[in-house]
């Protein structure tokens, strides 16, 4: 009996291994494939990132823990100024999740974008960019958009252009500028997952927007 169950365990074990090598090997596929194939398609200097008229601002919280100011949230506020000032961009589509009542993504980065000196008029809201292939994906279905400039950091831009490039559209991106390495940390691990996933939902589970609708116009 004791020969039986350590059999069991030698076996549970190695099994586990096995999965967890074939994870690891699939999340690091999947994050070269997905760095290699947008490669050249994201851009640090406004100067020489090429003009288009909407900017699509990739929605995030705006505190951590509910007191302290998100810097991912701050400096993807920056970029998209940035971009508007420099004539890069002439309006601004902002994604992001307004799943309940108290959480609101899109208008804390419209009243951001208000403070920092963009006019009203030149921006727009999508409250349904719940995940990036949301945002992404309604950016054409539902704002009629087929080339666009995605705004988020660099690793995020990655994910969001090979998005976009498997759905057809002419993308690119501009980085905002990354936080501190400390505070970079979870959220890079937490990228290594969401690549897969993206992979998983557009090669084999082919995934669609929780919501999409009537097409609303932009208005440049």
């Amino acid at each position: 009996m004791k020969l039986s169950l350590l059999s069991i365990l030698r076996k549970a074990m190695i099994w586990g291994s096995v999965a967890m090598l074939f994870a690891v090997l699939a999340a690091l596929l999947a994050h070269y494939w997905v760095k290699e194939s947008t490669a050249g398609l994201h851009f640090q200097d406004p100067d020489s990132i090429p003009q288009n008229d909407v900017g699509l601002l990739l929605g995030t919280n705006r505190l951590i823990n509910g007191t302290i100011l998100n810097p991912y949230f701050s400096t993807r506020i920056a970029a998209a100024i940035e971009l508007y000032e420099t004539g890069k961009i002439q309006h601004i589509l902002v994604s992001g999740d307004h799943s309940r009542l108290a959480y609101n993504e899109p208008q804390d980065m419209k009243n951001a974008l208000l403070a920092g000196g963009i006019p009203e008029a030149a921006i727009t809201l999508d409250y349904a960019g719940f995940r990036t292939l949301d945002s992404v994906v309604r950016a054409r279905e539902v704002f009629q958009q087929e080339r666009f400039t995605i705004i988020s950091q660099g690793f995020h831009n990655e994910r969001a252009l090979f998005i976009a490039k498997r759905r057809g559209l002419e993308a690119i991106a501009f980085d905002a500028d990354l936080p501190s390495i400390h505070q970079q940390s979870k959220v890079r691990w937490r990228e290594y997952l969401a690549r897969v996933k993206a992979v998983l939902d557009l090669y084999v589970l082919h995934k669609q927007p929780k919501f999409l609708g009537d097409p609303i116009a932009i208005h440049l």
